[in-house]
């Protein structure tokens, strides 16, 4: 294993908000773009569940997490591109594990994986997915054969 970042290190951003809107009349195939503009936007995260509305109509619920300095222009896109009339959103404190990037050997070369640590222990890692497909696609493998051979390089 051979390390490819160096550390970022575990902190706390008082300055995010979250976002929410309800949607119940926005077409599912405007979701998508929605999200691709949010996140070029800065977003941190988006995410949708499905709810349920007044008269038990379904919907959905779109979620967002942003910097302050970003709230207008989340505000803005959120408008103009869904169906909402309004926004909810309330400050957040997010905490951010410490993490690093290695490499792992596996049969099909080296791929990147996430670690976060808590308290200097490791509690997490993962691979790094766009590589993990890559390499499915590039051998013709399953995508879980790939994360299976990335477990075993790890243990």
């Amino acid at each position: 294993m051979t390390d490819k970042h160096p550390p970022s290190y575990a902190h706390t951003d008082e300055d995010m908000v979250k976002m929410e809107v309800n949607l119940d009349d926005t077409p599912g195939e405007w979701l998508g773009y929605v999200m691709e503009l949010l996140f070029a936007s800065g977003a941190n995260d988006v995410f949708y569940a499905p709810i349920y509305m007044k008269k038990n109509r379904p919907g959905i619920m779109l979620q967002l997490l942003c910097s302050q300095e970003k709230l207008s222009e989340m505000k803005k896109i959120l408008l103009e591109e869904t169906t909402t009339l309004g926004i909810r959103y309330y400050p957040l404190t997010v905490y951010r594990a410490e993490r690093d990037f290695i490499k792992v050997g596996t049969k099909w070369g080296e791929i990147t994986v996430k670690r976060g640590f808590y308290e200097g222990k490791a509690v997490q890692q993962a691979p790094e997915y766009e590589e993990c497909r890559q390499i499915a696609e590039t051998y013709h493998v399953p995508l879980k054969q790939v994360y299976e051979e990335v477990w075993k390089a790890l243990d």
